[in-house]
């Protein structure tokens, strides 16, 4: 058994190790743009603080501070990683289709572009929808909170954490419907599938918004609708590419369930 698994461990081991050499190579490469990433990314903190300083005077002492002695320099890294990761995500996911495109179909072969490019639109519109609409309502509505009562100093160490924590949780949400395209192309799932799911999909994404949110309701709010649009569009979309065909039972079913309603 383990000589049958052999050849794909070796292949999954190429794939990882050309995936983690991207991101490195991609790393580097932010490195040296750290500074321009991270204003970036505290922008909607800076703005945040700066609405807050109209409120109060006392908020208008409110800043990004550092606990650590090299705080600086972890950010950086931290930033640059986390930069790295998105440059070389399409080469990421051109390495996903490599190691199962083996076992496709000669037809199904061909959707290497649309799943490379379909899946790196839709992870950065994840990432630009967190930043764009949730991250400004979110970052306001903690800060602004008892701001009258405490001075805001920010730890740029756990913001850069909490940020990233939330790209990367829209980035992978919104991948959904090219998932679910694919495994509807594979004939993995069907619309009837989704549709009979539905009920605890719902739960599970308020669930995964509760986690990869702050604790207030606005924000989770944001990211689980999103999420459930996508996921009916998830559905329409299995629809076209897999739909349910009923066998002659089912239809008997539903027929006699029908009858039996009818009287």
């Amino acid at each position: 058994m383990f000589s049958e698994l052999r050849p794909h461990l070796v292949e999954l081991r190429k794939r990882l190790g050309l995936s983690v050499l991207s991101v490195f190579i991609a790393f580097i490469i932010a490195f040296f743009f750290h500074e321009a990433i991270l204003a970036w990314i505290t922008a909607p903190l800076n703005e945040a603080l700066d609405q807050v300083a109209h409120l109060s005077k006392k908020a208008a002492d409110g800043m990004v501070t550092t606990h650590q002695v090299g705080g600086a320099f972890f950010v950086a890294l931290k930033v640059s990683f986390f930069a790295g990761l998105l440059g070389a995500l399409p080469f990421i996911l051109y390495q996903i289709w490599l190691f199962v495109a083996p076992g496709l179909y000669s037809n199904e072969k061909k959707m290497i572009l649309p799943f490379v490019i379909g899946g790196s639109i839709m992870f950065f519109v994840g990432v630009l929808f967190a930043y764009y609409v949730v991250t400004p309502f979110g970052f306001q509505f903690l800060i602004t909170f008892g701001s009258f009562l405490y001075t805001p100093l920010i730890n740029i160490e756990d913001y850069v954490g909490f940020f990233t924590k939330i790209m990367m949780g829209f980035g992978i949400a919104f991948e959904l419907p090219v998932f679910a395209y694919f495994l509807a192309l594979l004939g993995l799932v069907t619309d009837k599938t989704l549709k009979d799911f539905f009920k605890y999909a719902v739960l599970i994404i308020f669930v995964v918004a509760a986690l990869l949110t702050p604790p207030d309701v606005l924000t989770q709010l944001l990211m689980a609708a999103p999420l459930v649009l996508l996921y009916g569009l998830s559905i329409l979309i299995v629809r076209v590419v897999n739909p349910h065909v009923e066998d002659e039972g089912e239809e008997a079913d539903e027929d006699e369930k029908t009858a039996q309603s009818t009287h």
